[in-house]
């Protein structure tokens, strides 16, 4: 295959899929910008549950979660998201 895959027609019908169901950031739990523009922190990104570097399949559809941009960055090529840090009692 030619050129970077994420540019091929497959990768971005499964994007468009994504996008379409509009569910909260798998990450974090909150609801991403869908509307936002791409460069946005908040914005939608595809993120692999398995990540690619570690096995995870580019266009298998079980294997995509939508998560902010921010969190996805955030995740890096970790297998488990990150905990969420717990709430001090000092404010």
């Amino acid at each position: 295959m030619a050129g970077n895959p994420r540019n091929g027609r497959p990768y971005r019908r499964l994007v468009d899929w994504l996008r379409t169901q509009r569910l909260p950031c798998w990450l974090c739990g909150h609801n991403i910008g869908y509307e936002l523009d791409a460069r946005h922190p908040l914005s939608f990104t595809l993120d692999h549950q398995v990540p690619l570097s570690r096995g995870g399949q580019l266009l298998d559809p079980a294997n995509a979660r939508p998560a902010h941009r921010r969190c996805n960055s955030a995740r890096g090529n970790r297998t488990a998201p990150r905990p969420q840090p717990k709430a001090s009692r000092r404010w």
